[in-house]
């Protein structure tokens, strides 16, 4: 296409500048349509982002009828929008661009000087489907898609409130990500709304394909082996921390959802806690919080005492143990490292494998690997038990996060008592309380209801008191702090 004349159209030389301007790609439609008075409408979109049924039934339709709306039907409606074709050239044509890669349809009438932006996105993607990182036994089974839009209608269709509130802003100076920022007014505190736009708005950065690229920028803390922000693929439990007062940032192009703040005892609290009875899952939260201490401490403890202590172990024990060694030739600590690093191994490969041989290859190749290696006296059938029940209790916590963190402790927690024994254990302990103890969410203390202490949230912490025991009022702790600036 060449340079356009001076006596060539708006509509062609705005067409021009969309074409030159993505680079003349296949799936850019601009179409002529002649209405009933004879007149000319040139329709410009991407025929890969918009709903053609849209394009087709509605606007070509409207037009050729003459039964467009002459202005927007609702104020600020981003379905309908217009620019008078006397706007300056630069913004108009700046404008068009950026709608057409928005997914909107730009239509040119040149007869009513005017140039309406109609929003006809459709992206193409999976439909709803069950979350695969948070399973669950009884509940919702309906998960986020990658549609930002699809998103949002699963958080109001089991949220009906008009306080319902979504801000949406573009982060990313080459993708422009749509990102949206949702609380209830009312219950979410004004400090923690403020604050989350003002993270977000001072993101600069050329690219947003995960929300895992924010939650590294919005963070309070970097360094750290624990997650500050929850990350969840359940609208369910969206919605359940919206109703707490908490915000929730969704990304376009990602199943997963943000949620601040977040506290240390949230990570241990499933939405299916709350789907069946109390005790019942008071039991499982207690059963979480046990795993967590075995699945960071057991193999350190074990190297520790086998190494430094043996005589902490009962002497059956000890006896047990002793014989199994026999004729191994490495130390406990070698022995303990070099099996989580090989289960590990395994557990990643199995995650990258295909799913029909991925599940296989990680429950075959521990049990082979495993075996071969007692019978080949090089591994203690103790360590190879201990290292098992490790790598079983790391993954019953349910977020997937956390499970990393405790990978990430483990290890460190091995190193110390293969050099210091209980010595290097007590300190690395106590350091990890003084850590987690100095820890924020948005402002938020991350040991709250414990660190500060507020023995009403005790409730829904450590136990999950029935309903009719609690206030249905009631913010939790974090929020409560959060409204009080």
């Amino acid at each position: 296409m060449g340079r356009p004349s001076h006596n060539r159209s708006i509509g062609a030389a705005l067409a021009e500048h969309i074409q030159t301007a993505l680079g003349s790609p296949p799936d850019l439609i601009c179409r002529s349509v002649t209405t009933e008075e004879n007149r000319s409408v040139l329709i410009i979109y991407l025929n890969s982002l918009v709903d053609r049924k849209t394009v087709d039934e509605f606007i070509v339709k409207s037009v050729r009828q003459n039964a467009f709306a002459e202005s927007p039907a609702v104020s600020g409606s981003r379905y309908l929008r217009e620019l008078p074709l006397a706007s300056p050239g630069e913004t108009l044509r700046e404008e068009a661009v950026r709608a057409a890669v928005s997914g909107q349809c730009v239509l040119v009438d040149e007869g009513r000087e005017r140039v309406c932006f109609i929003d006809t996105y459709e992206a193409p993607g999976r439909g709803v489907e069950e979350p695969n990182a948070e399973p669950t036994i009884r509940g919702s089974y309906e998960g986020f898609t990658e549609n930002i839009r699809v998103n949002i209608g699963l958080i109001r269709k089991r949220l009906l409130n008009p306080a319902l509130r979504l801000e949406e802003m573009r982060i990313g100076s080459r993708t422009g990500t749509c990102v949206v920022i949702a609380w209830l007014e009312g219950l979410a505190p004004e400090a923690l709304v403020r604050e989350a736009k003002r993270r977000l708005a001072a993101i600069r950065t050329d690219s947003v394909l995960e929300s895992s690229y924010l939650e590294e920028y919005i963070q309070d803390r970097i360094l750290s082996p624990f997650p500050t922000i929850l990350n969840t693929e359940r609208p369910d439990k969206t919605v359940a921390h919206l109703l707490e007062g908490k915000v929730a940032i969704l990304t376009d192009g990602t199943p997963y959802v943000l949620i601040a703040p977040l506290t240390f005892f949230d990570l241990f609290s499933s939405s299916e806690d709350y789907f069946q009875r109390a005790d019942i899952a008071t039991f499982i939260r207690w059963l979480r919080l046990i795993s967590f201490f075995v699945a960071v401490f057991a193999p350190s403890l074990f190297v520790a005492a086998t190494t430094f202590h043996q005589e902490l172990i009962p002497t059956e024990l000890l006896i047990s143990l002793s014989a199994q060694r026999e004729g191994v030739p490495l130390p406990a600590f070698f022995e303990v490292m070099l099996m989580e690093i090989v289960f590990e191994i395994i557990r990643e490969a199995g995650l990258r494998m295909p799913r029909a041989v991925g599940q296989a290859l990680s429950i075959v190749g521990a049990i082979v690997l495993g075996q071969a290696a007692v019978e080949a006296g090089l591994i203690s059938a103790a360590v190879v038990i201990v290292v098992a029940v490790t790598g079983i209790t790391n993954f019953v916590v349910p977020v997937y996060s956390f499970g990393m963190s405790q990978r990430l402790l483990r290890f460190t927690f091995i190193l110390l008592a293969g050099f210091l024994g209980l010595f290097g254990i007590l300190c690395g302990a106590l350091l990890l309380v003084a850590h987690l103890v100095s820890l924020k969410s948005f402002g938020v203390p991350y040991m709250t209801p414990m660190a500060p202490l507020t023995k009403s949230d005790w409730r829904d912490t450590l136990v999950r008191a029935p309903r009719p025991w609690r206030d249905p009022n009631r913010l939790p702790a974090s929020v409560r702090l959060l409204k009080r600036k």
